[in-house]
């Protein structure tokens, strides 16, 4: 028998693994950010990590599953006193079954076992939805940080965590 919502609704089964973000499956959601992205804003407006950045050793790439099929990707990188939350994707058949907010905790708890307690990250003005959920999550708007410059497609946001 199913587990099913309050609502009657199906329960669903999200499971997070850290894999490999050359790994297909992800690179291929990665391609997917990447169009999106590439769609809305100028080139000198999209910071988008590689997949070659991805991979080094201060970077925790996440991957979203729902049964054996992916569902998201989200990544953290370890700078020196914060970690900058990049590639945090869901796409749009998945969205609002609570995928990006299982990765953003997951993400905010490898920088606490690290001992990085605060988390940035750049995202674009047009992402509503995206900003949203950063607020929600409890992020404030900060100035540019790190290599960044001021941009006025960008928006910077910055939480203390742990």
């Amino acid at each position: 028998m199913k587990k099913v919502n309050r609502d009657g609704t199906p329960s669903i089964m999200i499971v997070l693994r850290q894999i490999d973000p050359t790994q297909a499956d992800a690179a291929d959601l990665i391609r997917q950010l990447d169009e999106y992205q590439e769609s809305m804003y100028p080139p000198e407006s999209n910071h988008l990590d590689s997949v070659d950045e991805l991979s080094k050793t201060n970077v925790h790439f996440l991957a979203a599953y729902i049964d054996s099929t992916i569902c998201g990707i989200g990544a953290v990188k370890v700078l020196n006193d914060y970690g900058e939350i990049k590639r945090l994707y869901v796409p749009g058949k998945y969205r609002g079954k609570g995928i990006a907010k299982k990765i953003v905790k997951e993400l905010e708890k490898c920088l606490v076992k690290r001992s990085i307690f605060t988390a940035r990250l750049e995202t674009g003005i047009h992402q509503h939805e995206a900003i949203d959920l950063y607020k929600k999550f409890g992020y404030s708007e900060i100035a540019p940080f790190g290599d960044y410059t001021e941009d006025p497609l960008s928006v910077f946001m910055e939480k203390k965590i742990g």
